[in-house]
């Protein structure tokens, strides 16, 4: 049976299908009870971030976290510093990841002030329960291709709220150049959210609006409206913010421009000076 046939019964893309096939022997090799197996053994062996694994490395990453720089801030300015050692490259979300698997009373109250300037977790609160998203596509369903960045035409995006809830405007964050758009918006709500995205979309060559990846927020309700336009919506898992490492970055800068307890403008001149 091919890939794709197995895909549209177990209701993936066939770049999961096909990832899984190759991690288990392949296919001659591969049977689904060993693979299960290692599944379940991989889950329980330790978990070695990428940020501890050179000597030196960790004390880097955590000294410019304090001094207020950006995950991607620093993971670039990694390979600008030790050009010739390969095990001083890690990517922003690889931060983020280690960041916040810390403990929130010891380490990471020390370092995710970020940009910010406050820790992102408060200390004895359960996070709130993530809105139910009716039949979402998580990121591993996302084709291959976006992981590696290379493919130009995948996005990251969010929403910045202002004062009182009462204002937003969306943030798309292309994930291969970077280049954010600021999408006004008029209200919050997902028929609103959803048809400025496809309109923002629509104002793009096709080569260019290839996915979106959102958090699953209420206001992305409407997904499959937007996916049914020609942009396919996925979405990250709840409270896990590395996935979007680049529009979560992308954000906290953009506060400088749209601080907290203000309101946001929703007209295009202003957004587009931003």
């Amino acid at each position: 049976m091919e890939f794709k046939q197995i895909a549209v019964l177990i209701g993936r893309d066939p770049s999961v299908v096909s990832r899984e096939v190759a991690r288990h022997g392949g296919r001659v090799g591969y049977r689904a009870s060993t693979a299960d197996t290692g599944a379940a053994v991989a889950r329980r062996r330790p978990k070695t971030w990428a940020v501890e694994r050179a000597p030196g490395l960790r004390e880097v990453v955590r000294e410019r976290l304090r001094l207020g720089w950006s995950p991607a801030s620093i993971a670039g300015r990694l390979a600008f510093d030790y050009p010739d050692d390969q095990a001083y490259r890690v990517s922003h979300e690889a931060i983020y990841q280690w960041v916040y698997a810390q403990p929130v009373s010891t380490l990471a109250r020390e370092l995710i002030g970020l940009r910010t300037g406050r820790t992102a977790r408060r200390g004895g609160a359960r996070p709130a329960p993530a809105p139910r998203i009716r039949e979402p596509r998580y990121l591993d369903e996302r084709p291959a291709e976006v992981e590696g960045r290379q493919v130009p035409g995948h996005w990251e995006g969010d929403l910045v709220i202002g004062k009182a809830g009462k204002s937003a405007v969306a943030t798309l964050v292309e994930r291969t150049s970077r280049f954010v758009v600021l999408v006004p918006l008029t209200g919050r709500d997902s028929l609103t959210v959803g048809d400025a995205i496809i309109a923002a979309a629509g104002d793009l060559p096709p080569q260019l609006a290839r996915s979106l990846t959102w958090d699953c927020g209420s206001e992305m309700a409407g997904h499959a409206r937007i996916t049914a336009a020609g942009l396919p919506v996925y979405f990250a898992r709840p409270h896990s913010p590395w996935q979007r490492g680049s529009n979560e970055n992308a954000n906290r800068i953009l506060r400088e421009y749209f601080p907290k307890g203000v309101p946001i403008t929703s007209d295009p001149k202003y957004l587009a000076m931003v």
